[in-house]
């Protein structure tokens, strides 16, 4: 195998400030009580910036500014605020190169992923949602629908910049106002897409942006003044959201945690399911809540797969998340770190048997080498845990019914992945799956004009596509 020359994108297209404040009703304000909190690289562990943390003060101007914008707001034709949308969508096409650099380096992810993938889908949403907001009447849910008003959405770390845009395209489109807060590890293109509004001009408290950790999250989650909750995130965290949301009146959404299973049938083409199996569970260093991180392989092709699997991931490059070359880059935050490597130490213990390709790994910074384990059970914690890392779990079945009941062994529910040359096989084994998405000869692919979302523990509702316009309207 040849080697790749470093192909280093440069750091000085995006311009990172020394401190970030709160972005409320038009304009960036210190926190009220003074508290920040630092952004760092995980690539490096350099601090990136200082961030105002917000207090329930800082919440409740927030939801004020978001309440008294939302009047007017919607108000306005749909077409009016369409044109607000298109702008903002054809704003981050401009600006993408400044966004896919800043959130690889905050988020950690390889600048092609950043690049290719989420910038474009980020574009893609605002786009799509553009086309709804003087539709909405032929949307299905009604001939008038109204907005609620203000919604209060959390997202995570993963996919700062397309889980935002997941949430605010939306909930603008249909004539709600937003107040988000991102994840405490990546709020830098939040922040950056809070001057994207700006330059939009789009009206002020519109869209308000607040920082800070999971007390932050709590307090806009539970202000009385926010009609709808929209989270992406944990399991355990969705549960205490909607308990505290519970008898409140307020709409909720929760996208939660995933264990998909990524079943080969022994007809299926090998090196295009490797390429699947890659892409479902080390795109993003598997910090993907769908990621395809248990492997069902048919028996009978077990062997030559997992050959073919090690060899491909033999080629994988491991490093700096900048380097146009890279394939996996590092992990979010010494915090998930530490988590990924508990588990898969507790999947070595039980017994399953570990394998990593040859690489080595940064002296700093958060990395893990992209890892298998092969003599899995359902048993195992790594087969029935989310590790949200590049750990793939193996287990193979015989039948296309002994496939089935494993893949739907698991408390969650978001989504899962076939590979067969049989159409009609992929059909029937789709329809006994309980998972909110199944894809065919592929993995990962989205599209905004497609839903999202699971069963079980993964969550309820849907974003994306029409059904994404439901949870934001009355």
């Amino acid at each position: 195998m040849f080697e790749y020359a470093p192909a280093p994108e440069s750091r000085s297209v995006v311009e990172i400030a020394s401190s970030y404040g709160l972005f409320i009703d038009g304009s960036f304000e210190p926190a009220k009580d003074g508290n920040v909190f630092k952004t760092v690289n995980p690539a490096s562990e350099e601090v990136l910036a200082e961030v105002a943390s917000a207090g329930a003060e800082d919440v409740d101007r927030a939801v004020a500014a978001a309440r008294r914008a939302f009047v007017s707001w919607s108000s306005l034709p749909g077409a009016e605020r369409a044109k607000y949308l298109f702008r903002i969508a054809r704003i981050i096409q401009e600006r993408s190169r400044e966004l896919a650099v800043l959130e690889s380096l905050d988020n950690g992810k390889p600048i092609k992923e950043s690049r290719d993938v989420d910038l474009p889908l980020v574009a893609a949403h605002f786009f799509y949602y553009a086309g709804w907001a003087d539709k909405l009447a032929y949307a299905g849910f009604g001939p008038d629908p109204r907005p609620l008003g203000v919604a209060g959405q959390v997202i995570p770390w993963n996919f700062p910049l397309l889980m935002l845009a997941w949430k605010i395209a939306p909930a603008l489109a249909t004539g709600n106002t937003v107040v988000l807060k991102p994840a405490e590890t990546t709020p830098l293109s939040a922040l950056f897409f809070a001057d994207v509004c700006r330059q939009a001009e789009l009206p002020a408290g519109v869209v308000n942006i607040v920082t800070g950790a999971g007390d932050t999250g709590a307090y806009l989650v539970q202000h009385p003044n926010v009609n709808k909750v929209a989270f992406t995130g944990s399991t355990d965290v969705g549960r205490e959201i909607a308990r505290s949301v519970a008898g409140t009146g307020k709409r909720l959404t929760l996208e939660l945690g995933g264990k998909a299973a990524n079943i080969v049938f022994d007809d299926a083409p090998i090196d295009q399911a490797v390429e699947g199996i890659v892409n479902g569970i080390f795109f993003n260093q598997g910090h993907v809540c769908c990621a395809g991180s248990r492997l069902l392989v048919q028996e009978s092709i077990a062997e030559e797969l997992l050959t073919s699997l090690k060899r491909r991931m033999s080629t994988l490059r491991v490093g700096d998340p900048l380097d146009k070359n890279t394939d996996v880059g590092a992990i979010n935050s010494a915090a998930q770190l530490a988590r990924i490597t508990e588990l898969s130490e507790i999947g070595a213990t039980e017994g399953a048997e570990r394998w990593s390709p040859a690489c080595e790994l940064p002296d700093r910074g958060f990395w893990f080498a992209p890892t298998i384990f092969t003599g899995v059970t359902q048993a195992h914690r790594i087969a029935r845990e989310e590790i949200f890392g590049p750990v793939l779990s193996v287990l193979t079945f015989r039948t296309p019914a002994e496939a089935v009941e494993k893949a739907n062994n698991t408390p969650y529910g978001l989504s899962a992945g076939i590979w067969s040359e049989k159409g009609s096989r992929i059909l029937a084994v789709a329809d006994k799956l309980r998972a909110g998405v199944v894809w065919a000869n592929t993995f990962n692919k989205f599209d905004p004009a497609s839903p999202f979302g699971g069963y079980k523990e993964s969550g309820y509702g849907r974003e994306g596509g029409r059904h994404g316009l439901e949870a934001y309207l009355a």
